[in-house]
């Protein structure tokens, strides 16, 4: 089985654009609220935004489950204040949940969390872990995404192993669900989303551990940095000084038990010095889709999320490590996948 661990529900139907700005511009205009319920999509509109999107792609690439969240460009959560981004986050995570009950076996959910920058980060927490809970034991989510820089592109938040967020963490060992460390839109021009804010994030998240004791405290804690990790695999050697000459110990001791990367780099000589440098074991296969990149390498013929394709390129991958990475990874990381295919073979 060959499972995406990443990917999007960016092609959703327009009306949830429009409920989202409805929502920000009655709070800031008057601070009324726009609620949930006033959001009315119906199934048909969302077979066909999955249909011609992710399922066409699935099948033509010949991959089997997609671990699903919402477009995590349009979290947001400098928007409004805490009500309106559990709002903003269950609607989405809502929408998730239907897709997976329309197409089951294709999808598993992963649920964004409502969290807000500033004094209202630690209240935020508090209320993503209950967030999570919900998508976890009433949904049959797999996990949730878990956002480094909830001020979007300003780096004013305090880093992942802070205990501001140990109310959550708590409820992610108590629920055995990982964590994609995955940011949000950009609000600073300097830092563009996709290709700046993303890899920066997912950079300074994998600094942010080298220097915590985090796993100490939650030796079980799953993390996975998506986007091939950022620039860390290309500086693993940089991180593994850093932590000799502090005194800490082994890189691969502290980290890679609980640490993974995604295989989102869209560059074949990027994923082959990621299969290089990290384990086969800590890698799990992804392509984002339909995301960051939905155009056509004119090298390749491909698109560039082909990730499947560049994977089966790379002859430094055996046999067995293939299978991990593709599938058998995912089912470690994400044990909750297990009880979405065991419904989906109860069905047949």
């Amino acid at each position: 089985m060959i499972i995406d661990c990443h990917g999007h529900f960016t092609t959703a139907p327009r009306a949830l654009g429009k409920w989202r700005e409805r929502q920000i511009k009655a709070y800031e205009s008057s601070g009324f609220r726009v609620l949930p319920n006033e959001l009315i999509i119906d199934d048909d509109e969302i077979r066909e935004a999955v249909e011609g999107g992710q399922l066409r792609l699935q099948r033509e690439r010949g991959t089997d489950l997609t671990v699903l969240s919402p477009d995590t460009g349009r979290m947001a959560y400098h928007h409004g204040d805490g009500q309106t981004s559990l709002h903003w986050a269950r609607v989405g995570n809502d929408l998730i949940s239907r897709v997976c009950g329309l197409f089951p076996g294709r999808f598993a959910g992963v649920c964004r969390l409502p969290q807000s920058p500033g004094e209202a980060l630690a209240q935020s927490v508090r209320t993503s872990a209950t967030e999570l809970q919900r998508c976890v034991t009433e949904l049959g989510f797999v996990g949730c995404l878990l956002n480094p820089d909830p001020s979007d592109g300003f780096r004013q938040a305090p880093p992942i192993t802070d205990r501001v967020y140990y109310p959550l963490y708590e409820k992610m060992v108590e629920l055995d669900v990982p964590a994609m460390v995955h940011g949000t839109i950009s609000r600073n021009d300097a830092v563009q989303g996709t290709c700046a804010c993303y890899p920066n994030g997912d950079t300074a998240a994998f600094m942010q551990l080298c220097e915590s004791d985090l796993f100490t405290d939650f030796p079980t804690l799953r993390l996975i940095l998506p986007h091939g990790g950022g620039a860390v695999p290309y500086h693993w050697d940089r991180h593994r000084a850093m932590m000799l000459d502090r005194g800490r110990p082994p890189l691969e001791e502290t980290l890679l038990g609980n640490v993974f990367f995604d295989t989102c780099g869209y560059h074949r000589r990027g994923l082959e010095l990621l299969a290089e440098v990290i384990p086969a074991r800590n890698i799990l296969f992804a392509s984002e889709m339909i995301g960051a990149a939905r155009s056509v390498d004119p090298e390749t013929g491909r698109r560039f999320d082909d990730t499947l394709a560049l994977l089966d390129s790379l002859d430094t991958i055996g046999a067995a490590d293939r299978q991990a990475i593709c599938g058998g990874n995912a089912l470690r990381v994400f044990p909750r996948l297990k009880e979405v295919l065991r419904h989906e073979e109860v069905a047949r």
